[in-house]
């Protein structure tokens, strides 16, 4: 396994729609091993989408600290329930975040990495980390869903603890 690099804006492979993967072989399975190690090796990671490593395939990997990270291939929401707005930031746009509106409660479906179909139903931190890393294969940041960069704002270091 490897830890890959972060693509940050402007790579334009974070603007690119991810292309749909047809089957599972070793570098996919690869490509999700490095992925689980790229996100575990990052502070503040949730989640972390193929094309923020410059790999331009629909493979999402989804931090599970109590349980085993989520691994979903050719993600699709099928359905999303009412809204709200938090605060959000991004492996590739970091040191800062931003208030954006994202949905209560959604569902995935894709398919696992022995390609048996699976369908996530989220709410809470997993629907919206589900949404992020979604709208990274389909070329979209969250500071796209901004009125604007003067919106942003920058993450203040924390002070040391005594």
């Amino acid at each position: 396994m490897a830890i890959l690099p972060i693509r940050t804006l402007p790579d334009p492979a974070l603007r690119q729609k991810a292309k749909r993967v047809r089957n599972i072989d070793g570098s996919i399975n690869r490509l999700i091993d490095d992925m689980i190690e790229t996100m575990h090796a990052e502070p503040g990671r949730a989640g972390l989408a193929a094309p923020q490593v410059g790999v331009p395939l629909r493979v999402i990997v989804i931090d599970q600290p109590e349980a085993e990270d989520i691994v979903i291939i050719n993600p699709k929401i099928v359905r999303r329930k009412g809204e709200r707005i938090l605060d959000e930031g991004c492996l590739s746009f970091p040191g800062y975040f931003g208030r954006v509106t994202r949905a209560e409660k959604i569902t995935v479906k894709g398919r696992d990495r022995t390609w048996k179909e699976v369908r996530i139903r989220a709410d809470g931190l997993l629907a919206q980390v589900l949404e992020h890393e979604i709208d990274h294969l389909n070329g979209t940041l969250y500071v796209d869903h901004l009125g604007s960069m003067d919106e942003l704002r920058k993450i203040e270091p924390e002070e040391p603890q005594d």
